[in-house]
């Protein structure tokens, strides 16, 4: 006897999900839904992409040698078809005023042939690309905004200045998660949800509803090679960390680290855990590491949508006012308790006396 997919399946699909919470404002149109439902169908094809690996023939048959992006990174084929995936599945439903993304130095403008409307759409197509040869955990990140109204009066092309939106005005954000498992984890403003691809029905699938972050952890997540640049209160977090159940904090902590932010965000949402990308002097013109309106910000929402707090060790994430379409930024962001603490590190004053020689000028990391 067959056993119907159906019959295996009795959770609620992302379509179902999105279709309940649009029930919550009777006067919406629906454009959100639709707009995340082609986010969502981009992110299955990026899935299926990623499982073939090396095997998968997609993409044009002669790609162009490696490049070099906005960004100054180099771009694997990958970063370029999702990339296009991302803008071809998204420019047609009549629901964006126009797109960024970490792989294009200027706005993406919907073609005069299709309609134009009221959301702008900003991704990463690609996060964690450099794990791609290793075959490790990749993602998707995505933000959405509400066109500024003068956009939508007019009908005009989008500028820089129309994305430079802090992030608390998200309307919408979430990732894909190209593992073990394919997840969708999405936030319209009502808490997290996160989704796993059914492969035999072809739809996400509501698995991990109402997601919460713990508010304490023993979990710290930092590329620790960057140790010799990092400022005082981030030196002084880590350290203490690291000196276990003998030092300051009274317990063991376990350092995780992938090179994949949204490999790490998913584990804190999981699980707990504190995530740090600061700031440091490795580079001084750069004042951080990740990109403020298509990764930070989004990962920000999802987290404060959880629960947990996300700041960039001075002040909440979601406060911060871009000045730049690809601006940089430091980030610290995962269980609460954690979080303020390296914020309260980052306001008390620069010196930190301890007669322990693990915080002394010998210490395991020299500031």
């Amino acid at each position: 006897m067959t056993t119907s997919p159906l019959s295996q399946t009795p959770r609620s699909t992302l379509v179902r999900y999105l279709i309940e919470e649009r029930r919550r404002f009777p006067e919406a149109s629906g454009e959100l839904n639709g707009l995340l439902l082609d986010v969502s169908v981009a992110c299955k094809a990026i899935a299926r992409i990623a499982a073939f690996g090396e095997l998968d023939d997609s993409g044009p048959a002669t790609m162009p040698p490696p490049s070099i992006n906005v960004q100054g990174e180099e771009q694997k084929r990958l970063d370029v078809v999702t990339n296009e995936l991302f803008v071809r599945m998204n420019e047609w439903n009549g629901h964006l005023a126009g797109m960024a993304s970490e792989e294009m130095e200027a706005p993406q403008q919907i073609p005069r042939a299709y309609p134009r409307g009221k959301y702008l759409l900003l991704f990463d197509p690609l996060d964690g690309s450099s794990n791609i040869d290793c075959n490790l955990t990749i993602g998707s990140i995505f933000s959405v905004l509400r066109a500024p109204q003068s956009v939508i009066d007019s009908g005009r092309d989008v500028r820089d200045e129309d994305f430079l939106q802090p992030g608390a005005a998200q309307v919408a954000a979430g990732y894909a998660l190209y593992g073990p498992t394919t997840m969708f984890v999405l936030t319209v403003g009502n808490g997290v949800a996160g989704f796993t691809l059914n492969p035999n029905l072809g739809e996400f699938v509501l698995t991990h509803a109402d997601v919460k972050v713990p508010v304490d952890t023993q979990e710290f997540a930092i590329n620790s090679s960057n140790a010799r640049f990092w400022e005082a209160p981030v030196t002084r977090y880590v350290q203490e960390c690291l000196a276990g159940r003998a030092g300051p904090r009274g317990k063991d902590f376990n350092m995780r680290w992938i090179a994949s932010m949204v490999a790490d965000a998913h584990r804190i949402l999981m699980r707990g855990g504190v995530f740090l990308y600061p700031r440091d002097t490795k580079d001084p013109a750069k004042h951080g590491r990740l990109r403020l309106l298509y990764e930070a910000n989004p990962i920000a929402f999802l987290m404060e949508q959880a629960g947990a707090r996300a700041s960039t060790g001075r002040q909440p994430l979601l406060g911060v006012v871009p000045t730049a379409l690809h601006q940089r930024i430091g980030v610290v962001f995962g269980s609460r308790n954690e979080v303020e603490r390296i914020e309260r590190y980052h306001h008390e004053p620069a010196a930190h006396d301890s007669a322990d020689p693990l915080f002394a000028e010998r210490g395991l990391f020299r500031s």
